[in-house]
Protein backbone atom coordinates (compact mmCIF):
# COMPACT_ATOMS: atom_id res chain seq x y z
CA UNK A 1 0.00 0.00 0.00
CA UNK A 2 0.99 3.46 -0.53
CA UNK A 3 3.34 4.58 2.13
CA UNK A 4 1.81 8.38 2.54
CA UNK A 5 2.93 11.93 1.40
CA UNK A 6 6.48 11.17 2.85
CA UNK A 7 7.31 8.59 0.88
CA UNK A 8 6.71 11.01 -2.87
CA UNK A 9 9.49 11.70 -4.73
CA UNK A 10 10.54 15.61 -4.15
CA UNK A 11 8.87 16.23 -8.12
CA UNK A 12 5.84 14.69 -7.26
CA UNK A 13 4.79 16.55 -4.45
CA UNK A 14 6.31 19.76 -6.25
CA UNK A 15 3.44 18.86 -8.90
CA UNK A 16 0.70 18.05 -6.62
CA UNK A 17 1.31 21.61 -5.47
CA UNK A 18 1.17 23.31 -8.52
CA UNK A 19 -1.62 21.08 -9.52
CA UNK A 20 -3.60 22.39 -6.03
CA UNK A 21 -2.76 25.77 -7.61
CA UNK A 22 -3.92 25.24 -10.83
CA UNK A 23 -7.12 23.44 -9.81
CA UNK A 24 -7.58 26.16 -6.93
CA UNK A 25 -7.17 28.92 -9.88
CA UNK A 26 -9.74 27.20 -12.14
CA UNK A 27 -12.11 27.08 -9.31
CA UNK A 28 -12.32 30.81 -8.80
CA UNK A 29 -12.06 32.39 -12.09
CA UNK A 30 -14.56 32.69 -14.93
CA UNK A 31 -12.49 33.15 -17.68
CA UNK A 32 -11.66 29.96 -20.45
CA UNK A 33 -8.57 29.07 -19.16
CA UNK A 34 -6.10 29.13 -16.78
CA UNK A 35 -2.35 28.46 -17.51
CA UNK A 36 -0.18 26.88 -15.19
CA UNK A 37 3.61 24.98 -15.42
CA UNK A 38 4.21 21.86 -16.57
CA UNK A 39 6.97 19.27 -15.33
CA UNK A 40 8.86 20.46 -18.43
CA UNK A 41 8.25 24.33 -17.99
CA UNK A 42 5.91 24.37 -21.21
CA UNK A 43 2.74 26.14 -20.44
CA UNK A 44 -0.14 23.80 -20.37
CA UNK A 45 -3.73 25.03 -20.55
CA UNK A 46 -6.97 23.82 -18.78
CA UNK A 47 -10.00 24.41 -21.39
CA UNK A 48 -13.17 25.05 -19.32
CA UNK A 49 -14.52 21.50 -21.01
CA UNK A 50 -11.94 19.50 -20.38
CA UNK A 51 -13.70 18.27 -17.18
CA UNK A 52 -16.76 17.15 -18.95
CA UNK A 53 -14.62 14.64 -21.55
CA UNK A 54 -13.19 13.08 -18.21
CA UNK A 55 -16.44 11.76 -17.61
CA UNK A 56 -16.73 10.25 -21.47
CA UNK A 57 -14.53 7.47 -20.38
CA UNK A 58 -11.87 6.44 -17.97
CA UNK A 59 -9.12 6.32 -20.69
CA UNK A 60 -10.08 10.26 -21.83
CA UNK A 61 -9.19 10.96 -18.29
CA UNK A 62 -5.83 9.14 -18.90
CA UNK A 63 -5.40 11.02 -22.28
CA UNK A 64 -5.49 14.39 -20.24
CA UNK A 65 -1.94 15.48 -18.40
CA UNK A 66 -4.28 17.48 -16.14
CA UNK A 67 -6.45 14.58 -15.98
CA UNK A 68 -4.22 12.31 -15.06
CA UNK A 69 -2.38 14.83 -12.77
CA UNK A 70 -5.91 15.39 -11.03
CA UNK A 71 -6.75 11.60 -10.84
CA UNK A 72 -3.54 10.89 -9.08
CA UNK A 73 -3.87 13.62 -6.56
CA UNK A 74 -7.18 11.58 -6.00
CA UNK A 75 -5.47 8.26 -5.58
CA UNK A 76 -2.87 9.52 -3.38
CA UNK A 77 -5.93 11.07 -0.92
CA UNK A 78 -7.15 7.41 -1.58
CA UNK A 79 -4.03 5.69 -0.39
CA UNK A 80 -4.04 3.56 -3.91
CA UNK A 81 -1.66 6.11 -5.34
CA UNK A 82 0.03 2.57 -6.53
CA UNK A 83 -2.14 1.71 -8.73
CA UNK A 84 -1.57 4.56 -11.37
CA UNK A 85 1.96 4.13 -10.51
CA UNK A 86 2.29 0.77 -11.92
CA UNK A 87 0.14 1.56 -14.86
CA UNK A 88 2.60 4.39 -15.61
CA UNK A 89 5.58 2.19 -15.06
CA UNK A 90 4.63 -0.46 -17.63
CA UNK A 91 3.58 2.24 -20.22
CA UNK A 92 7.07 3.21 -19.61
CA UNK A 93 8.37 0.04 -19.80
CA UNK A 94 6.70 -0.93 -23.09
CA UNK A 95 8.87 1.83 -24.35
CA UNK A 96 12.08 0.84 -23.23
CA UNK A 97 15.22 -0.09 -25.29
CA UNK A 98 15.62 -3.60 -25.15
CA UNK A 99 18.98 -3.67 -23.48
CA UNK A 100 17.16 -1.85 -20.56
CA UNK A 101 14.47 -4.13 -20.29
CA UNK A 102 15.36 -7.08 -17.98
CA UNK A 103 16.84 -4.40 -15.33
CA UNK A 104 13.13 -1.92 -15.41
CA UNK A 105 11.40 -5.24 -15.26
CA UNK A 106 12.83 -6.55 -12.36
CA UNK A 107 12.42 -2.72 -10.81
CA UNK A 108 9.03 -3.28 -11.51
CA UNK A 109 8.25 -6.19 -10.38
CA UNK A 110 10.26 -5.62 -6.95
CA UNK A 111 8.35 -2.39 -6.61
CA UNK A 112 4.59 -3.31 -7.17
CA UNK A 113 4.26 -7.33 -7.27
CA UNK A 114 6.84 -9.53 -5.58
CA UNK A 115 6.27 -10.31 -2.01
CA UNK A 116 7.45 -7.37 0.63
CA UNK A 117 7.03 -4.98 -2.85
CA UNK A 118 7.03 -1.44 -1.03
CA UNK A 119 3.90 -0.08 -3.53
CA UNK A 120 2.23 -3.16 -4.03
CA UNK A 121 -0.44 -3.64 -5.94
CA UNK A 122 -3.26 -5.96 -6.00
CA UNK A 123 -3.29 -8.64 -7.87
CA UNK A 124 -4.31 -12.42 -7.72
CA UNK A 125 -2.02 -14.93 -7.12
CA UNK A 126 -2.13 -16.66 -10.84
CA UNK A 127 -1.29 -13.31 -12.36
CA UNK A 128 1.58 -12.82 -10.31
CA UNK A 129 2.98 -15.97 -11.14
CA UNK A 130 2.29 -15.36 -15.05
CA UNK A 131 3.84 -11.89 -14.79
CA UNK A 132 7.09 -13.84 -12.74
CA UNK A 133 7.76 -16.20 -15.29
CA UNK A 134 7.17 -13.40 -17.97
CA UNK A 135 10.44 -11.90 -16.55
CA UNK A 136 12.96 -15.03 -17.38
CA UNK A 137 12.58 -13.76 -21.01
CA UNK A 138 11.68 -10.03 -20.46
CA UNK A 139 9.29 -8.57 -23.72
CA UNK A 140 7.54 -5.24 -23.91
CA UNK A 141 4.55 -7.35 -23.20
CA UNK A 142 5.23 -9.06 -19.67
CA UNK A 143 3.25 -6.74 -17.90
CA UNK A 144 0.60 -6.73 -20.29
CA UNK A 145 -1.76 -9.11 -17.79
CA UNK A 146 -0.92 -7.37 -14.97
CA UNK A 147 -1.21 -3.49 -16.25
CA UNK A 148 -4.55 -5.19 -17.33
CA UNK A 149 -5.86 -6.27 -14.32
CA UNK A 150 -5.10 -2.51 -12.40
CA UNK A 151 -6.22 -0.73 -15.32
CA UNK A 152 -9.83 -2.76 -15.42
CA UNK A 153 -9.66 -2.69 -11.22
CA UNK A 154 -9.31 1.33 -11.78
CA UNK A 155 -11.79 2.03 -14.03
CA UNK A 156 -14.64 0.01 -12.13
CA UNK A 157 -13.47 0.92 -8.84
CA UNK A 158 -11.33 4.45 -8.31
CA UNK A 159 -12.39 6.18 -11.66
CA UNK A 160 -16.86 6.33 -10.31
CA UNK A 161 -15.30 7.63 -6.63
CA UNK A 162 -12.95 9.92 -8.72
CA UNK A 163 -15.99 11.39 -11.07
CA UNK A 164 -18.18 11.71 -7.36
CA UNK A 165 -15.88 13.36 -5.71
CA UNK A 166 -16.13 17.06 -4.90
CA UNK A 167 -12.74 18.33 -6.45
CA UNK A 168 -14.49 16.92 -9.67
CA UNK A 169 -17.87 17.81 -9.15
CA UNK A 170 -16.65 21.55 -8.61
CA UNK A 171 -14.77 21.46 -11.67
CA UNK A 172 -17.32 19.74 -13.70
CA UNK A 173 -20.20 22.46 -12.36
CA UNK A 174 -17.79 25.73 -13.46
CA UNK A 175 -17.37 23.88 -16.71
CA UNK A 176 -21.21 23.81 -17.41
CA UNK A 177 -22.07 27.06 -15.77
CA UNK A 178 -18.84 28.76 -17.69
Amino acid sequence: MCRGLDSLPITCLERAKELKALFGNFLQKSDHCVTAQCKKNDKARLNLEEPLKWKESFDKLLCSQNGLCLYRAFLVSEFSEENIAFYLACEDYKNSKPSKMSAKAKKIYDEFIGSDAPREVNLDHTTKAITRANLENPTASCFDLAQAKIYTLMEKDCYPRFLKSSTYLELSRKAKTG
